[in-house]
């Protein structure tokens, strides 16, 4: 009897313990300095800025800056190095839909083209980085891979067509970006084109009157794009461990 209850009290006062010790644990999320986040462009708006010398389309009024918006199919992911709670590096790769809208206004027609592009970016991030509010900027380098083309008159039949790897386009296009997140992982981001979306060089063979003719319909062609993006930041690679309070908090 007095064996039971010895034993009786043990588990009790074992209980107890266990219960005084979990009042202090917790489990929490324990960010990794190496991890892999998502490169969600979910919604662009872009524009465009005709620096051409001549103007388009031999002096037909024609504009470029028409707001052009695509969700569809803008994604990739990053590679993150933070070096503390406040500053990290980012690298990746990017898909993107980015391209502008041509209207020539006496012919009540536009022109719509579009590439998409495979994309490394390298940046860095400024401010709380584990609670999702910082700074960002640095650039990259798009590659386009398919290009696209749509044309028609108001009230009209549309004409398009698409090409893989085309020289209508520069191989390469350079951009820097600078953005803002906010908690919970909402981003924006500007991100500015330099180069010249189209290949002034281009050449095509046409057929004038019964006679071929080499033409290049891209010549006068010197737009800069700039894009807007909305996005979310999501991080993969988060380890989950039992910390005590005390220590949660100073992660905190």
């Amino acid at each position: 009897m007095i064996f039971s209850r010895i034993f009786i009290l043990m588990v009790l006062l074992t209980a107890m313990a266990q219960a005084s010790l979990a009042q202090n644990e917790e489990i929490v999320f324990v960010p990794k300095k190496f991890y892999l986040s998502n490169d969600f462009d979910g919604s662009i708006i872009s524009t465009a800025f005709d620096k051409g010398l001549f103007p388009l389309n031999n002096g037909v009024p024609t504009t470029v800056g028409t707001p052009r918006f695509t969700y569809f199919f803008n994604t990739g992911f990053n590679v993150n190095f933070d070096f503390n709670q406040h500053l990290g590096l980012f690298s990746g790769l990017s898909l993107k839909n980015i391209g502008f809208i041509e209207k020539i206004t006496p012919l009540d027609s536009t022109v719509k083209r579009r590439v998409y592009t495979l994309g490394v970016p390298l940046g860095i991030r400024v401010g709380n980085i584990k609670k999702k509010n910082y700074a960002f900027v640095g650039g990259g380098v798009d590659i386009p891979f398919n290009y696209k083309e749509k044309g028609y008159v108001r009230r009209g039949n549309k004409d398009k067509f698409n090409e893989w790897f085309s020289d209508r386009t520069p191989s390469y296009m350079a951009y820097g970006f600078v953005g803002v997140s906010f908690k919970p992982g909402f981003y924006v981001k500007v991100q500015y084109y330099p180069g010249n979306f189209m290949n002034p060089g281009f050449t095509e063979t046409i057929t004038v009157n019964g006679i071929p003719t080499v033409n290049m319909p891209y010549a006068k062609y010197d737009i800069e794009m700039l894009m807007f993006s909305i996005g979310v930041d999501l991080r993969y690679g988060n380890k989950l461990k039992i910390k005590n309070k005390e220590s949660a908090e100073t992660i905190m």
